[in-house]
C-alpha cells in the first residue's frame, strides 16, 4: 500500500465525507481533527516517521489500543474522553471500509473495538449561596470583570453549554418584552432561554459597552475575537478561586462551564419546574438525559421519604449525639 494513502484518505474524510456529505457540525469536525493529530503525533513518534509517511497500515487494532492506553494514562484523560477518540476512528474507519475494500480486514478489527465502560459519578453543582458567590467574583470597575460578570450570570440562569455562550451574538439576544436568548444547540436544535429581570438589566448593561453589528460577539476576547473553550474554562476556574474566599465550599473544587448548566437545571428542579420543561430548556433530546438531576437532589429523595411515612411525621437525619462519636463513624 503506497504511503499517500492515508493522507489522501484523510483529506477526503473530512472534505468530503464529513463536510461535503453529512455536513457535520463545526465541533463534530474540530474533535475528529484532534483525535488525528494526537493519533499522528503518537505514531510518529513511535515509528520515528513524518506524518504524511505513516501508513494507513500502521495504524492497525494493536496500535489503536495503545493509542487509547496512552490518553489514559500518559495524557491523563478520561474515560469518556478515550471514547470520544475512538468514536472518531471508528468513523473514518467505516469511511475506509466503503473506499479501499483491500482493507476491509483491517477495518473490521478496528470497528470491533468496543468503548469502554465508566461510572458515572455524581452530578456537580453550585448551591444558591454559591452560585451568588462566584457571579459576585469578578471586579465590576474593569472591563473583564463586567464581562465574566455578564457571562457568569448568562451561564448559571439559562445553563448554556461552552459551545452556545461562545457562539451568542446580538442578534440572538432580546431584551424587550420577554427578554430571552436564542442559540443553536447540539444536534442543530434551536431553542429560545427566558432571561430572568436580573440577568437580562446586567446583559443589557453590558451591550452598552459592545459593538452593535448584529454578527458581533456578545462576549469577545480582549482581543475584540471570539473566546475559546479553554479561555472560558480557564475563567470560570480564576473566579472559583476567588469567590472560595467569601465561600468556604468553593474551596479545591473543579467548577468548570457544565458545572454552571447543572446549577440551572438543579435550580430549576427544585422550584418543582417538570422534568420535561427542564429538558426543553437545556435542549435535550429525551428526558432521559434529565433524570440524573433527580438523582444528585437527595433534598428531593427526603421529601420522597417523608411522605413514604405511614405516621406522617417527617423523619429526621441522624446526628451524632457527640463530638466523640461523629469522629467514631467518620473512621
Amino acid at each position: 500500500m503506497k504511503a499517500s494513502n492515508l493522507p489522501a484518505l484523510l483529506q477526503g474524510f473530512f472534505t468530503d465525507h464529513l463536510r461535503a456529505q453529512l455536513d457535520a457540525s463545526p465541533c463534530t469536525v474540530a474533535s475528529y481533527r484532534d483525535t488525528f493529530r494526537l493519533l499522528l503525533h503518537f505514531v510518529t513518534k513511535r515509528l520515528k516517521r513524518a506524518p504524511s509517511e505513516v501508513r494507513l497500515e500502521d495504524i492497525d487494532a494493536p496500535c489503536v489500543g495503545d493509542f487509547l492506553e496512552h490518553l489514559e494514562s500518559d495524557r491523563g484523560n478520561c474515560v469518556r474522553t478515550r471514547n470520544v477518540r475512538l468514536a472518531a476512528l471508528h468513523a473514518f474507519f467505516r469511511y475506509v471500509a466503503v473506499n479501499e475494500p483491500a482493507c476491509a480486514l483491517q477495518c473490521q478489527r478496528l470497528l470491533a473495538m468496543p468503548t469502554k465502560r465508566y461510572q458515572r459519578g455524581p452530578v456537580e453543582f453550585l448551591t444558591d449561596e454559591e452560585a451568588a458567590a462566584l457571579v459576585a467574583a469578578p471586579d465590576p470597575s474593569t472591563w473583564l470583570g463586567r464581562r465574566d460578570r455578564a457571562i457568569l450570570m448568562v451561564a448559571t440562569q439559562t445553563g448554556l453549554r461552552n459551545a452556545e455562550i461562545r457562539a451568542l451574538r446580538y442578534q440572538d439576544v432580546e431584551l424587550g418584552t420577554g427578554p430571552h436568548l436564542r442559540c443553536l444547540g447540539k444536534g442543530r436544535k434551536t431553542r429560545c432561554t427566558p432571561l430572568s429581570k436580573e440577568t437580562a438589566a446586567v446583559l443589557e448593561q453590558w451591550l452598552r459597552e459592545r459593538d452593535t453589528e448584529v454578527d458581533a460577539p456578545i462576549f469577545p476576547s480582549s482581543r475584540g475575537r471570539d473566546l475559546s473553550a479553554d479561555a472560558l474554562q480557564r475563567l470560570v476556574a480564576r473566579h472559583t478561586v476567588a469567590a472560595s474566599e467569601r465561600c468556604p465550599s468553593l474551596k479545591g473544587r473543579k467548577i468548570t462551564p457544565h458545572t454552571l448548566r447543572h446549577t440551572a437545571a438543579m435550580a430549576l428542579l427544585r422550584r418543582n419546574v417538570d422534568l420535561t420543561v427542564i429538558a426543553l430548556w437545556l435542549g435535550h433530546e429525551s428526558t432521559e438525559t434529565t433524570q440524573v438531576y433527580v438523582h444528585a437532589d437527595l433534598s428531593m429523595k427526603e421529601r420522597a421519604l417523608a411522605h413514604g411515612c405511614s405516621s406522617g411525621v417527617v423523619p429526621k437525619r441522624y446526628r451524632p449525639p457527640d463530638p466523640l462519636l461523629a469522629f467514631l463513624e467518620g473512621l
